[in-house]
């Protein structure tokens, strides 16, 4: 069911469209307009409608028309799907390495052969272009493949004969319920990231995604039951504050992955870990290109633009601020030339470079940070506060914004702005830019362009950011490292995906055993192959 009001909102929105039109004409009265699809409750292996009496609606950002509907889960029905999690946790963590390991070699296959489906899935209820979407979902893909790889990201150490007799060795448990908690940007690879590292390592997992963009996970989700996933190992709820507050207090999750801003990354991780949990919150940016002016201009100009617009500058390691050292300041006018030439549309239509932002708020808030660098003394090389899509005049759209002369002490520098505005400043020396990142609180993602190793090597040693990138301007790692941001961007011990996201999921049981040589006894010969993991 849940496929086909996936494929009804994909397929056939435009009917819907018009059928409001036609609607609205007669009356503005809401019992004469359409009704819209209800996002379903994913509990204990079975898509449920809500009993709730409040609902959230979803907004097509293109348009700003309502879409569809999303509740705010009951307190029972948020106790049913954890008590769901419970449930299924004993036979899943006792199934064995292999047979988990077989579901999600099937699940990254159906991910593979539905991806533009999910793809067009993220851009009618994000907004952002097919192509990002795409991008999107086959990073989540990359993390779900890395999974696959559990029986060597899940090995134990050893160390026999510690004395006579005596071995000691360790293992990894499973810790039981783990919780996730997603944000819009990134509709299925930030969920992609959470449950399929926790689940194949024995976890079950309860699921909470932005309530502006819930299609995406819930085709994930009925991708997951086809490829064999047993009923309540993933359990699925919408909601806002409440279901944020439930998920942070609920005795029996024992971890919760977060990602999102740094108000609520820090909220919950103070109330979760204060009811002794398990949190690993990845959150706000500001993400720095330092750049040389022995640098590649062509590549360079054009990964800072790509960087910094891409996906309406909604990702957290969106390259923000640009800082130009000596010459390179001199080549602001061709980075302005350059973004002046990107095409701002619906995110379905072809050729859109970036889409709108996801709500008239967000456009709102980064249109008054505008305003307020340029009060503040910045200078305005490119607006795109009043910018019109022909066909999307409703739209939440912002085009690609750059703002120079910026200083530390400026609110559109301090603050991340999470738009198509890229903010410049100038340092006069490689040891200036340094301690101007330094300074700042952020540790999420940097990058430095130069065509010099020494400088790079200064630069990536120096520089007090998880993720650096050298002439790569979103350094965001493959699954089978991790996702390393630091500072103001983090907050927990142990990071995503990758040996840390496995670390996080689960626990170290340590066994020493003594088993003495001379209460050996002889049996008979076994002559039949042995067979493992079923």
């Amino acid at each position: 069911y849940v496929y086909l009001n996936s494929l009804f909102q994909t397929f056939f929105f435009s009917l819907l469209h018009l059928s409001w039109k036609v609607l609205s004409s007669i009356t503005h009265c809401p019992m004469f307009c359409p009704l819209q699809p209800t996002t379903k409750l994913f509990i204990d292996g079975k898509f449920v409608e809500s009993k709730t009496t409040e609902w959230i609606d979803i907004h097509n950002p293109a348009t700003n028309e309502v879409v569809g509907r999303v509740p705010k889960a009951t307190a029972s029905e948020m106790e049913a799907a954890v008590a769901s999690c419970k449930k299924a946790f004993w036979n899943w963590s006792e199934t064995s390495v292999l047979s988990r390991q077989q579901i999600f070699l099937r699940y990254q296959q159906l991910i593979k052969d539905n991806l533009k489906e999910i793809s067009k899935l993220i851009t009618f209820e994000q907004g952002k272009t097919l192509a990002d979407a795409e991008g999107d979902v086959f990073r989540g893909l990359q993390v779900v493949e890395h999974a696959c790889s559990v029986t060597s990201l899940i090995l134990g150490e050893t160390m026999p004969s510690i004395t006579k007799d005596m071995d000691t060795y360790t293992y990894r448990l499973p810790l039981g319920v783990c919780a996730g908690i997603a944000p819009f940007n990134f509709p299925a690879m930030i969920p992609l990231w959470m449950f399929p590292m926790a689940m194949v390592c024995g976890n079950t997992f309860l699921m909470k995604p932005s309530e502006r963009v819930p299609g995406a996970l819930m085709f994930l989700a009925k991708l997951f039951q086809d490829a064999g996933a047993p009923d309540g190992t993933l359990n699925i709820i919408h909601g806002q504050h409440e279901a944020v507050n439930f998920i942070c207090d609920h005795p029996d999750i024992r971890a919760i992955s977060f990602v999102g801003s740094n108000q609520a990354g820090e909220y919950i991780y103070e109330r979760g870990s204060r009811n002794g949990k398990r949190v690993q919150a990845n959150m706000g940016a500001k993400n720095h290109g330092v750049v040389m002016p022995d640098a590649n201009k062509e590549n360079t100009l054009n990964q800072l633009v790509g960087a910094a617009f891409g996906a309406a500058g909604q990702r957290c390691m969106a390259l923000s601020t640009a800082v130009l050292v000596g010459e390179a300041q001199k080549w602001l006018p061709e980075l302005v030339e350059r973004a002046k030439n990107l095409r701002v549309n619906a995110g379905d239509q072809p050729g859109a470079d970036l889409g709108p932002l996801i709500s008239p708020q967000a456009k709102e808030r980064v249109c008054h940070l505008i305003e307020k660098g340029v009060k503040e003394g910045a200078s305005l090389l490119l607006d795109g506060r009043n910018i019109k899509v022909k066909g999307y005049e409703n739209g939440n759209f912002v085009g690609p914004t750059i703002l120079a002369n910026v200083k530390p002490n400026m609110t559109c520098y301090k603050e991340e702005i999470f738009g198509p505005v890229l903010v410049v400043l100038e340092a006069d020396t490689l040891d200036d830019a340094i301690e101007m990142v330094n300074n700042n609180p952020y540790g999420n993602g940097t990058a430095i362009f130069t065509t010099n190793g020494a400088t790079a090597r200064k630069y990536s040693h120096l520089v007090d950011v998880g993720q650096v990138g050298v002439n790569v301007p979103i350094p965001v790692p493959l699954p089978m490292f991790s996702f390393t941001g630091s500072r103001a961007s983090f907050r927990g011990d142990t990071n995503f995906y990758g040996k840390q996201g496995v670390q996080f999921y689960t626990q170290l049981k340590t066994i020493i055993s003594q088993w003495k040589e001379e209460d050996a006894t002889v049996t008979k010969p076994a002559v039949v192959m042995p067979t493992m993991g079923n």
